[in-house]
């Protein structure tokens, strides 16, 4: 099953949104982010759980949301495309500084995806800040060097998407898996 689990990761602004609404349009199965629907979902209930408040609360609660995502992407029939995985909480601990616990190691390990992984580039010219995205361009950069470090170093062999448009991104990404 896990053959049939392809994540898109990379730094913060780099177009995997996007990307993923227009794979998802072409009939692929679709699991959303985690990072921008718990910081809504913090912010809306006045909780702490936020990257520029409580990271370590923040890393848990997106852990939590991937392995849910995970289990759930099991009765999806067909290619299932992960906005970011659970390497990604494994990532952003380090990328934090902050210590990551042996069960999320553990969760990485148990519940893997394709071993092709495809990453979007940092991209200055699409790269926008929101009311959930306030990184800058640099700590974008820093998020995408972070997560080749963590799937590389959990043995998965990352794809780099084309700095293209959406369309020939999803062009990339169909003919990347048709060929597993």
């Amino acid at each position: 099953m896990a053959d049939q689990f392809h994540v898109i990761t990379g730094g913060p602004g780099s177009g995997k949104t996007s990307l993923i609404d227009a794979l998802a349009a072409r009939g692929l199965g679709r699991m959303p982010e985690a990072g921008r629907a718990i910081i809504q979902d913090q912010v809306d209930i006045g909780g702490t759980a936020l990257p520029w408040a409580d990271r370590e609360a923040f890393a848990i609660l997106m852990l939590a949301w991937e392995m849910r995502s995970y289990r759930e992407a099991l009765n999806v029939p067909g290619p299932v495309i992960f906005d970011r995985g659970i390497p990604d909480v494994i990532g952003y601990l380090r990328l934090c500084r902050l210590p990551v616990p042996a069960t999320a190691l553990r969760a990485a390990e148990q519940r893997r995806y394709s071993n092709r992984v495809f990453i979007a580039p940092p991209w200055p010219e699409i790269f926008k800040r929101d009311a959930e995205r306030k990184q800058t361009f640099a700590e974008a950069e820093s998020t995408f060097h972070a997560m080749v470090d963590a799937y590389s170093g959990l043995g998965y062999r990352l794809v780099m998407l084309p700095l293209a448009s959406v369309a020939e991104r999803a062009n990339f990404i169909c003919e990347q898996i048709a060929q597993s």
